[in-house]
């Protein structure tokens, strides 16, 4: 217990010294927060070709009033999302193999040794200080959304809102500590630290871009702007009844993009802060329900990284030197 709490500590007292990655996180949540104002400025915009509309309708004589754009606050958050997920997951592997290679770098893992420590003791605790550190940041970073709604947005949140944004977060949460966690077993198991980070960055580039890419090519819907059915004016019966010609394109599709857990993260955080159309109002537990594979998988993704961390970061390959 005492060796955990040490090098618990040391994993912290690192974190908070090291302005590089400081730097980063402050870069990351300057973006996010920028991605809420233009989407205010843009719902704005949207109001006010509205109000000149209505007012011309009004010269005219017309009675027929249009609905006027709804503002769904959650929604803003959609680019602050899709950062987390990008560049999130890149800081968080940049996390894990900090983890490693400080401490290789540095020369003190052969006296942290020179104690005797259990099996996984060093492993475990570097991945509780992930865990904090993780926890720590990804509050901040919802802090900093929740503020850029209610001061930028102007927007009203309910009790459920706050509930839907700490569900969002937890899963946040789970997503950066698979990603360090990932990046911390590549580079242990590793001989060269470098193709520990190389490894890393290719499973990166392959889940968070390539496979997703692949998936939104794939959609028909996806190529015209508002959505192809949308812009053809089919309604929703229709839709679903053209669709069913292409059910074994559409499972292909899916399948590819459920090969990315960047693509479990993104729907369950869409589903539950709305941004997703159909979830968008939807009760909680309707929504819960209907994202639970995601969630189990995004769950499994996570425990499994972990796991791989646990095992992989031991005595042997911290001690192996460089080849």
């Amino acid at each position: 217990m005492n060796s955990l709490r040490h090098i618990l500590g040391k994993e912290l007292t690192d974190i908070r010294r090291d302005r590089f990655f400081m730097l980063l996180l402050g870069f990351l949540t300057a973006i996010m927060l920028l991605s809420v104002v233009i989407a205010a400025l843009d719902f704005r915009t949207k109001m006010g070709e509205y109000t000149l509309y209505l007012d011309t309708l009004t010269k005219t004589g017309s009675t027929t009033i249009p609905p006027a754009p709804q503002l769904y606050p959650l929604q803003l958050l959609r680019g602050s999302i899709e950062y987390l997920e990008l560049l999130g997951a890149l800081f968080a592997i940049i996390l894990g193999y900090q983890m490693i290679a400080k401490d290789k770098g540095s020369g003190t893992i052969p006296l942290v040794f020179t104690r005797p420590h259990s099996r996984y003791s060093i492993s475990g605790a570097k991945l509780v200080a992930l865990a904090a550190i993780w926890g720590a940041l990804t509050a901040a970073v919802f802090a900093v959304m929740v503020a850029s709604l209610l001061l930028v947005g102007n927007a009203s949140l309910t009790a459920e809102d706050y509930s839907r944004l700490a569900l969002s977060a937890l899963y946040a949460w789970m997503y950066l500590m698979f990603w360090s966690a990932l990046s911390m077993g590549l580079v242990a198991i590793l001989r060269r630290l470098s193709a520990g980070l190389i490894a890393a960055l290719v499973i990166w580039l392959v889940i968070v871009l390539v496979i997703p890419q692949i998936g939104d090519t794939m959609d028909p819907d996806n190529q015209v702007p508002g959505g192809l059915f949308k812009s053809l004016q089919v309604g929703k019966a229709d839709e679903i009844a053209v669709t069913a010609h292409f059910s074994g394109f559409e499972t292909v599709r899916d399948q590819i993009e459920i090969s990315s857990i960047t693509k479990h993260y993104e729907r369950t955080t869409f589903a539950f802060l709305g941004i997703k159309d159909q979830y968008n109002q939807q009760p909680l537990n309707d929504v819960w329900l209907a994202l639970l594979p995601n969630t189990i998988t995004l769950t499994l993704g996570f425990l499994g990284a972990t796991a791989f961390a646990l095992l992989a970061t031991v005595k042997k390959t911290l001690l192996r030197k460089e080849s």
